[in-house]
């Protein structure tokens, strides 16, 4: 199962995949930015029983981690991210002050680097990681096949992709990994993108111009 939670003042959509066979949990992109929005998630959490085993970056625009702190401490969970998005980790603190998020320094928790091709698990539920940098460095997508669906951050939204004018971006490469990484999976795939609606991967294929 995945739930989906829309967080922060940039519409930042965090997903928690869980299992039903298993209380375990991944939680995606905590963009948490105030404790309303932090009570939001751990309810949800605890009157699942679940217990989270993941803490996963589809990429670490400041937008997409504020609230990584506040769940890695309280479920002990290092960060699951792409070696390439450490600088961009390092300067979340930086970027927060600029776009009016209040992010300390996350230097201090442990980092578990993954990529392409690796496989992860939550409780019986396999992710495959698919590493498609463009819209920045150490961007990943999700891949769950258990639930038809793919968790793509900012690479790929309904109708359109990821902006590629930031640093670190680059529109060709994004183009080609989506293409070769991304719709390349079922039409009936469910795309969960980092801000927006849900779309499908057929859809995406016929709809988006970037793409069809």
């Amino acid at each position: 199962m995945i739930k989906q939670f829309t967080f922060n003042h940039f519409g930042v959509n965090c997903y928690v995949v869980y299992d039903e066979q298993s209380p375990e949990c991944a939680i995606v992109d905590p963009g948490m930015e105030a404790s309303y929005e932090d009570a939001q998630l751990f309810q949800f959490i605890e009157r699942k029983n679940l217990k989270p085993t993941l803490l996963l970056l589809t990429h670490a625009h400041v937008d997409h981690i504020c609230g990584v702190r506040q769940v890695a401490e309280k479920y002990g969970l290092p960060i699951t991210m792409h070696c390439d998005g450490k600088k961009l980790l390092r300067q979340a603190e930086a970027y927060g002050g600029i776009m009016g998020f209040d992010v300390r320094n996350l230097d201090d928790i442990d980092t578990v680097h993954i990529d392409e091709g690796a496989e992860l698990k939550v409780g019986t539920i396999k992710i495959e990681c698919r590493f498609v940098p463009g819209h920045c460095e150490g961007s990943m997508c999700y891949v769950i096949p258990d639930e038809e669906a793919v968790i793509t951050g900012d690479a790929l939204f309904q109708g359109s992709i990821g902006r590629t004018d930031l640093p670190g971006g680059n529109y060709q490469q994004l183009i080609e990994n989506l293409r070769t990484k991304v719709i390349t999976l079922p039409d009936s795939y469910q795309v969960l993108p980092g801000h927006g609606e849900l779309s499908t991967i057929g859809d995406e294929k016929k709809y988006n111009p970037f793409l069809s």
